[in-house]
């Protein structure tokens, strides 16, 4: 058991170090986001034209979209220092408050996750991010004592995959806020080929498209999938990764022409063979998969609303047209997912 825990350690480090190698260093090296971009660029040459830090900065969208990468980003255009923490690892006031101290000015303070954080350690925050000031308490009842204590100006980084989660005072605090969009298959394509640049893999035009076409709009997936059919390519291949290639691969990994996994066709079969394309529950359709709900609905969920195959309703989850169709299978005719024949949408025959 130890072993399989040392070992799996070691995978995860390995995977976290090609991560780490892939991430841009600069703005001009980041692919993507272009708003984005633009407005952090303006807020970042502000800033150092007029010599202070930049106001801070609230970065929110989906995983994997580079929310990491632009705070590390933040800091390499400032020429700062950058602390790194998350949310969840902020469960006392102290905790943020000795991490807040040792900050030097100038620096970037980096809370992954930040909707997550501590109610005690979030209102320290406000006022560390206001005037530079925390407020420590010495002692225990009547006899407690409220200490101000400066730090250093710093810029605080936060990314979220929750906006609507953060509280209205700590969200009207950053000064800027940048909505990271999912990506376009052009955009992916150029994801795939920077990093088998920097990976040193082979690999031809019509290999990069294949893989970024079945990325989920999602940089993170497009490295890791290319990390996959990378593996494939030398030990099944010659090395290159072409169309064939990458096809046969991701064939081997489970993930099909649009990018769904063994879960997300799971869910779809289980919604559609067993429960007649819905409406159920999530917990239900989570039973049927043998997953937990909150995976179901945080992992598979997000993406198959979004390429139109499953919809929420009041009632519970129900597959759409595009579901049955990508299964190869015909709703029935008293389906809402069943198109009309007189040419209305599904869900607007009422």
């Amino acid at each position: 058991m130890e072993e399989d825990e040392a070992l799996s350690a070691w995978a995860q480090t390995g995977e976290e170090t090609v991560e780490g190698t892939l991430r841009p260093r600069k703005l001009d090296e980041f692919v993507g986001q272009p708003r984005v971009r633009e407005q952090l660029e303006l807020v970042l040459e502000s800033a150092r034209r007029r010599g202070v830090p930049p106001d801070h900065v609230l970065l929110s969208g989906p995983p994997g979209l580079g929310k990491t990468s632009m705070a590390m980003i933040v800091a390499a255009e400032l020429g700062a220092a950058i602390r790194i923490t998350s949310g969840p690892a902020l469960e006392r006031a102290g905790d943020l408050a000795a991490m807040l101290s040792n900050l030097a000015p100038g620096d970037v303070l980096f809370i992954d996750e930040i909707h997550r954080i501590a109610r005690p350690a979030e209102e320290m925050l406000y006022l560390a991010m206001e005037d530079f000031r925390v407020d420590v308490v010495v002692g225990k009842g009547p006899g407690a004592t409220s200490i101000p204590l400066e730090i250093a100006p710093f810029t605080l980084v936060g990314a979220t995959t929750r906006s609507g989660s953060l509280t209205g005072p700590l969200r009207d605090r950053f000064g800027f806020t940048g909505q990271m969009e999912f990506y376009t298959d052009t955009e992916l394509e150029l994801v795939v080929r920077r990093a088998a640049t920097i990976l040193d893999i082979p690999i031809d035009r019509d290999g990069c498209q294949e893989i970024a076409g079945r990325s989920r709009g999602t940089p993170r997936i497009a490295n890791r999938l290319l990390r996959r059919v990378r593996d494939y390519a030398e030990v099944r291949a010659d090395g290159k990764v072409t169309l064939a290639v990458a096809r046969a691969a991701l064939a081997v990994y489970d993930v099909d022409e649009l990018g769904l996994d063994r879960l997300d066709r799971a869910v779809l079969t289980a919604l559609t063979r067993s429960f007649g394309g819905g409406p159920v529950g999530i917990s239900t359709l989570a039973v049927a998969v043998g997953e937990e709900a909150t995976t179901v609905e945080e992992v598979c969920e997000p993406y198959l609303v979004r390429a139109g195959m499953l919809a929420r309703t009041p009632r519970g989850r129900v597959a759409t047209a595009a579901a049955w169709e990508h299964l190869g299978m015909v709703p029935p005719a008293d389906h809402p997912g069943r198109p009309d024949p007189g040419g209305l949408a599904p869900f607007e025959q009422d």
